[in-house]
């Protein structure tokens, strides 16, 4: 006995761990689809494929179980570069594209996740069909045929149209239809060049009269996705002709800028009329320009248009005409300079009795206008045996002329001028200085004392600063030195012409070594001169966590720790912890990146904001505690088979379902408080739900919301009650919907709706039930049968019955079928195999006349014929309503139906109500569906210990 007694504790223990897993689940997800789809099918590797038409509504819901709630997330391979997915991602249940393009085709990826086990992803191959119009092209050859002095004129007519599936073709001359081989002077082929029959070529042999004719090519994607046939007609004659164009324009054409430009296109030939089109070596045309009747018109020219513009011809008809010019827009831009030898090599000055040569080079549009003059101090300067002036090759090195001082002399000192013109005119001229002086400095660079290394904290406004000196004074270039990163102001450099370099509000970011140098450009300048400048930024400690929320109930320790991640300086001077603002510890660190404040027992006057300041020279990162007696909020649970039912017309009910998040945090739950209100209502209905014993984690609680009026929404709020107060709460929107979906566990159907809860007629039956309420039916000629309302006794709710007045016979059958269930799944929760679902209805059997009600049971392959009722009923019941409930047994998908057999007379009305299919036996006597308000106890688990037990107890005999 006593072994007996450990053994059931060790099976206790074990049921514990097992109960304490409850309803959590990681996620599941489905695709569905609504929307315009022209199909939806499952191909190889179970690869769903959804087709819809370009144009139409993409619609799909990602159909998610798990608890707690998963979240959803919709993604996209890319299905070309120009495709970005609306630039996003989808975070919720159903991704929609209205008039969907042809580039969003692809692959959908609909991912649920919950933190529990691994995500779940389902996919979906989204094809968008289309069908663009038809292009025939003309193409003809003209052969000389050997021996004879005859040419033979051949024609191609080519047809071309995007599509998607792959496009036929077919031709037709006038109204006649052509095909290979009926007509020897035509052949119709598909060249080998091409991909899946996608282009269809006419070939008209040794053109005959009637070949000049209409032609019409017809595309067609055999009215897939309905997308219908598209047709295009082109007109054949002797005069038909490709295109030839003539421009009006001279090339190239060079212009000032600012200058409106027109380019004049004509057509000086082709049949059909060709139509007339411009485009530019920039693929696009200047958004500015005007086009119109072949003439194109650039206003208000600039740089950034100049290029080749061509103008093309097009009707169809041979390849297009094409002609082009090019547009040059006369610029001047880039003068720089500089002396060969430098003679700043050796920081030497410049000497007299030396040979100096000055180079000027600009960069001018157009080259070959380019003109150079010399200036010395203001006055124009030739070329002479002493000083030459010459124009280097413009292949070695354009836009350049070099003044070659030959001995140079005391009164060769002064100001020299490069004057870059372009012939034309109407650009600004360039000049550029050169000071030759013997008390001319050469360019240096140094950064100022004590401003390397620069300390600033984040935030602040810093200049770094270079001192520069020289004759001519060159351009400062700062770039970062330590890395490849872009400057501040998003550039690889940044110019500085007094050498300093300003930052406004710097970030940690910007730490670093900046290079200051001078600009290639400076004329004294071969060899760039360079310094460095450190720059540190100070920044307060980055801690972790930022935020945290700690539930704990009164008279238990509670442990707070802030850890430090970075900071500069790295080493940090203090830490305070404060409760609001109440100074509780301070203290510095030591070895150790992290601190910890402990409450030993916790009071009311304990709860509240803690908050730890680690601080360093530059300020304070703040990790902050909010510590709550609160419990958490519920976790309501989604995944409810049936959660909705109705037993009266205007009424519904809703199975509420939730499981607590850690119900122990802070302190047994007692209670539930219930808020609830009718949409766009501001009143909210309370009242409390208590709770017996304590909840396990993962324990699904279950309570009924009953009397709500239909079809409204409600906002339903719970909140949990502990000897602290109330914790945290949480809403759901509960919206009524007809319970029709098959494939619950839970089916109820009172006929209210017009769908019949998915109820379809017998086509194979004599006549059909009808779908009547008693305020609505006339019982003048048959007041002795039928029901006078519904089952709850409404007479304005609804029920099915069979009307045996004239014509209907005697022995005649009414057959309704209900829509297919799909028998549940084997799971561990102990679910009997095969399963027991009880099948229950509410009838009205009241006349003289009655004959026969019978109930079927029709699984998938069996044919009505072959069901055998599994109820059975004849004759007069009396003027009320009864209930049959049936445990049925099914071993796969299966139909309920319902066979009304007329009697001898037209008093033979009987009618069906409230069908409903639960999963389990019937219970004996029937349940009455009214649950406590205590929580729900998972019993799945007890199946499981009776067995385990049984099994052990063997074992011990």
């Amino acid at each position: 006995m006593d072994g007996i007694i450990s053994l059931l504790g060790l099976i206790a223990l074990m049921l514990e761990g097992v109960y304490c897993q409850g309803v959590y689940a990681p996620p599941t997800v489905r695709i569905v689809h609504s929307g315009h789809a022209c199909n939806v099918e499952e191909e190889r590797y179970t690869e769903r494929v959804y087709t819809i038409r370009e144009g139409e509504t993409l619609e799909l819901t990602c159909l998610v179980t798990g608890h707690p709630r998963p979240h959803i997330r919709w993604t996209k391979t890319a299905g070309s570069v120009s495709d970005r997915f609306q630039d996003t991602s989808v975070f919720n249940e159903t991704l929609h594209i209205a008039k969907i393009l042809r580039h969003q085709g692809g692959r959908y990826y609909c991912k649920a996740e919950n933190g529990l086990g691994s995500p779940a992803i389902k996919s979906i191959r989204v094809d968008v069909y289309y069908l663009d119009d038809p292009v025939v092209t003309v193409h003809q050859s003209i052969g000389e045929a050997k021996e004879q002095f005859y040419y033979e004129r051949t024609v191609f007519l080519r047809c071309v149209a995007n599509s998607n599936p792959p496009v036929r073709y077919s031709w037709h001359r006038g109204r006649d239809v052509l095909s290979q081989g009926s007509d020897k002077g035509v052949e119709i082929y598909e060249p080998f060049f091409t991909q899946q029959g996608e282009t269809k070529i006419l070939k008209l042999k040794n053109l005959r009269p009637k070949d000049y004719a209409n032609y019409s090519c017809i595309a067609s994607v055999r009215n897939v996705c309905g997308i219908p046939d598209r047709r295009v007609i082109f007109r054949l004659t002797n005069k038909t002709a490709s295109p030839s164009i003539k421009l009006l324009v001279e090339d190239p054409i060079v212009v000032n800028p600012g200058q409106t430009v027109s380019l004049v296109c004509i057509a000086t030939g082709g049949e059909p009329p060709p139509t007339l089109t411009w485009s530019s070596t920039s693929e696009k045309l200047p958004e500015k320009s005007v086009v119109k009747d072949g003439t194109l018109t650039l206003p208000a020219i600039t740089s950034e248009d100049a290029g080749v513009y061509s103008c093309i011809a097009s009707n169809n008809v041979g390849n297009p005409a094409k002609k082009s010019t090019t547009i040059i827009v006369r610029a001047l831009k880039k003068g720089r300079f500089w002396i060969t030898p430098d003679p700043y090599h050796n920081d030497d000055n410049i000497q007299i009795g030396r040979e100096v040569k000055i180079s000027c080079q600009v960069e001018a549009t157009p080259p070959e206008e380019l003109m150079f003059s010399w200036l010395k101090n203001g006055r124009a300067l030739r070329s002479s045996e002493r000083m030459v002036i010459t124009q280097t090759d413009p292949d070695i090195s354009p836009g350049t002329t070099n003044l070659d001082i030959i001995d140079l002399k005391f009164t060769d000192f002064g100001t020299y001028t490069c004057v870059a013109s372009l012939r034309g005119g109407g650009i600004p001229e360039i000049s550029i200085d050169v000071n030759i002086s013997s008390t001319t400095v050469p360019p240096s660079l140094t950064v100022p004392r004590g401003k390397s290394p620069l300390v600033v904290r984040e935030g602040e406004t810093v200049e770094l600063e270079c001192l520069v000196s020289g004759k001519p004074k060159p351009i400062i270039l700062w770039s970062r030195a330590d890395k490849e990163v872009l400057m501040p102001d998003g550039s690889m450099q940044m110019e500085s012409y007094d050498g300093v370099l300003r930052i406004v509000n710097v970030s940690r970011e910007m730490t670093g070594s900046y290079r200051c140098q001078t600009s290639q450009y400076n004329g004294f300048n071969v060899k760039p001169r360079e310094a460095v400048v450190e720059l540190i930024v100070q920044y307060p400690p980055a801690v972790e966590p930022a935020w945290s929320e700690v539930r704990q109930g009164l008279n238990r320790p509670v442990a707070m720790s802030c850890r430090v991640l970075r900071a500069h300086p790295s080493r940090v001077l203090r830490y305070e912890w404060r409760l609001g603002s109440r100074l509780l510890h301070a203290g510095h660190f030591d070895t150790r990146d992290e601190t910890e404040y402990t409450v030993r027992t916790l009071t009311r006057e304990g709860y509240g904001e803690y908050t730890c300041d680690i601080i360093n020279e530059a300020g304070a990162g703040r990790c902050t505690f909010l510590v709550t007696g609160k419990a958490f909020a519920p976790e309501f649970y989604y995944d409810t088979y049936s959660p909705l039912w109705q037993n009266r017309p205007r009424v519904y009910g809703f199975k509420l379902q939730w499981t607590q998040m850690n119900p122990d945090a802070v302190d047994r739950i007692m209670a539930y408080r219930l808020g609830i209100r009718q949409t766009g209502q501001q009143r909210w209905w309370e009242q409390e739900i208590p709770v017996e014993g304590p909840i396990q984690k993962g324990e699904l609680i279950t309570y009924n919301l009953t009397e709500l009026i239909r079809p409204e929404a409600y906002e339903v709020r719970l909140t949990p009650i502990t000897r602290f107060g109330e914790g945290d709460f949480t809403i759901r929107m509960v919206t009524y919907s007809a319970p029709i979906n098959p494939h619950l566990r839970e089916f109820h159907c009172s006929f209210e709706e017009e769908p019949i809860c998915m109820f379809t007629q017998d086509k194979n039956d004599n006549f059909d039930w009808t779908r009547q309420s008693a305020a609505t039916r006339d019982t003048k000629y048959t007041p002795n049968t039928g029901p006078s309302g519904d089952h709850s006794g409404s007479k304005q709710g609804f029920y099915m019955y069979i009307e045996t007045s004239r014509p209907r016979k005697e022995g005649e059958k009414a057959r309704l079928l209900s829509p297919t269930f799909n028998v549940a799944p084997k799971n561990p929760y102990g679910i009997t195999n095969p399963p027991a679902y009880c099948f229950g209805f509410y009838y009205h059997m009241y006349g003289k006349h009655i004959g026969t009600l019978n109930a079927f049971m029709k699984q998938k392959g069996q044919a009505t014929s072959d069901a055998s009722p599994v109820w059975s009923l004849t004759g007069n019941q009396g003027e009320r309503w009864r209930q049959a409930k049936i445990s049925i047994h099914p071993t796969s998908s299966f139909q309920v139906i319902f066979e009304g057999i007329r009697g001898p007379g037209i008093e033979g009305d009987i009618a069906i109500d409230d069908v409903t299919l639960e999963e389990g036996e019937c219970p004996d006597p029937p349940s009455n569906h009214i649950r406590s308000k205590a929580p729900y106890r998972a019993t799945h688990i007890w199946p499981l210990c009776t067995a385990l037990a049984f099994t052990l107890f063997r074992g011990q005999r």
